[in-house]
């Protein structure tokens, strides 16, 4: 495979297989399904409880209006708490609410069996080429990160 079609094969499975998962795993929710930026901005504050609005834009690559419009849709849908940094009057700090953290728990759950279920009905040696792949692909993602945040 020509190396310019591998580049474009690969960035389309990665992306493929991302929106399949999130596709996949709105089926049969009972409670409104949330978004992309949504579910990041919700892992990321429960993985960093206390982390300001624009620490979150910067780590999510949004800009800070974007992520002030998703915490008012994750505050008002109860999911988010703000409370104000005692440092700084002007900043809040967001939190998650146990919602969130009950919601994300049942996501991964339902995302880890999920992914069981294929990758069992993959061959012996397809599991195998993809647990070889996977330090290349975590060292892709940590290059594109390195670069998007110039370091």
């Amino acid at each position: 495979m020509p190396t310019e079609e591998f580049h474009d094969a690969l960035a389309g499975v990665l992306a493929g297989v991302q929106r399949t998962i999130r596709r996949r795993l709105r089926d049969g929710l009972t409670t409104p399904p949330l978004r992309g930026a949504q579910v990041e901005l919700l892992r990321l504050v429960t993985a960093q409880p206390g982390i300001r609005v624009s620490a979150a834009a910067k780590e999510l690559y949004l800009a800070g209006n974007s992520v002030s419009t998703l915490v008012n849709q994750l505050s008002r849908a109860g999911y988010l708490r703000r409370e104000t940094d005692p440092e700084d009057r002007r900043s809040a700090l967001l939190l998650p609410t146990p919602a969130a953290e009950a919601r994300l728990r049942a996501w991964e759950t339902r995302r880890s069996a999920l992914m069981r279920e294929q990758v069992e009905r993959l061959t012996d040696e397809e599991r195998a080429a993809l647990a070889a792949a996977l330090p290349a692909l975590r060292r892709l993602a940590q290059n594109v990160h390195q670069e998007v945040e110039g370091i």
